[in-house]
């Protein structure tokens, strides 16, 4: 099923397609939880930017692995390339327009123990 989704001002709008349930990975680590991101894992090829890509400014920190992109207008990270599945996209449930009409299964992520945490992702594959 075709979503689309944006940040707060619009300027950034994006389109994913999913199979629901979807699994929402509910992150502890400390962006995480002090933005409220809930991760939706999407492959690469069921991601569509629709516009704003020059609205985004891009944020690292730690590793510098994850690429966290930011609206440069509103501030809002609707999506980004997450450390953890880096050939995919991390889109913000939240930053869904419909996201009350998609079920969902809410996935634990203990990103305060990152390493633990991807290896316990990855043994339930």
């Amino acid at each position: 099923m075709r979503e689309e989704g944006g940040c707060h001002c619009g300027a950034v709008r994006f389109a994913i397609e999913i199979d629901l349930p979807v699994d929402l990975l509910i992150c502890n680590c400390s962006i995480c939880s002090m933005t409220g991101f809930r991760h939706l894992i999407v492959k690469s090829e069921d991601f569509t930017l629709l516009s704003g890509g020059d609205a985004l400014t891009s944020y690292k920190f730690g590793t510098g692995k994850a690429d966290h992109l930011f609206c440069s207008t509103c501030g809002i990270k609707s999506f980004y390339r997450p450390r953890s599945h880096p050939d995919g996209w991390s889109v913000n449930f939240n930053c869904l327009d419909r996201p009350g009409q998609i079920a969902v299964n809410e996935v634990p992520f203990d990103g305060r123990n990152w390493e633990a945490a991807k290896a316990a992702l990855d043994a339930e594959k």
